[in-house]
């Protein structure tokens, strides 16, 4: 597909979900994948499925250590990076008072110390470059607050202002870096499994089966910010069903 053929697109959190769906989709048109998450099995079955268009490796995006070797793996067997997905995240939702500090803070390692970490790794060889994109994924809940998810709230708020300051930086240092910050509503994936069983996870489940939106539709937005001239930036993209308030 005119836009993607050939960049070598490195995906976080591509194991299931929206990163797996956003790994074929991207595939399909053309681009070079390379795939990113903890589970090795099924890193490896999509790699297969994919082809010689993909490749793979194990890592965790809460480690600065695996996201430099994530690249440098990228860069290796494709030649370059073009494109990072930061898409690796977690929503283990509960209300404050429960204190669930454990869970905060897999929230904010994730959440917010992995998309910076991955950032990190890949800034060098897209300043060097001159040219590159980074599109991490936020949620409907860093647009506004939510009771009952009030730290994955906030992680998911940090992205859309980190990335938004971070992209008049890279205008003024000439970089050409683009960036775009997508916001999914209610998705069919795996990141409710991560929500501790409840009344209310109950109630989540039942409005996810009934107005969630398959992956591909994620997958579809990306496909579109990537794919623009290099000259046009589509800085936000929020995507959720039309059944959503």
């Amino acid at each position: 597909m005119k836009g993607i053929e050939n960049k070598v697109i490195v995906i976080t959190g591509a194991s299931s979900g929206i990163g797996e769906a956003t790994a074929k989709k991207l595939a399909e048109g053309g681009a070079k994948v390379v795939l990113s998450a903890r589970r090795e099995d099924r890193l490896k079955k999509l790699a297969l499925e994919i082809g010689d268009n993909a490749a793979y490796f194990k890592s965790d995006v809460s480690s600065a250590e695996d996201m430099k070797a994530l690249i440098a793996m990228a860069k290796e067997k494709f030649g370059r990076v073009d494109v990072l997905f930061a898409n690796a995240g977690v929503m283990p939702g509960s209300n404050m008072s429960e204190l669930k500090t454990r869970d905060w803070m897999s929230m904010v390692n994730i959440n917010i110390v992995g998309v910076l970490n991955s950032i990190a790794a890949v800034l060098p060889e897209f300043t060097a470059q001159k040219s590159g994109h980074i599109l991490v994924t936020s949620s409907v809940a860093g647009t506004k607050s939510v009771p009952g998810n009030a730290v994955y709230s906030g992680t998911k708020h940090f992205v859309r202002a980190m990335l938004d300051s971070f992209r008049a930086e890279s205008v003024m240092e000439g970089t050409n870096i683009r960036t775009t910050v997508i916001y999914p509503g209610a998705i069919k994936t795996e990141l409710l499994n991560t929500i501790a069983p409840s009344e209310t996870k109950k109630m989540v489940e039942r409005f996810y089966e009934e107005v969630g939106m398959e992956p591909d539709v994620i997958a579809n937005a990306v496909l579109y910010a990537i794919s623009q001239p290099d000259n046009v930036d589509v800085s936000d993209l929020i995507v959720r069903p039309s059944r959503e308030s």
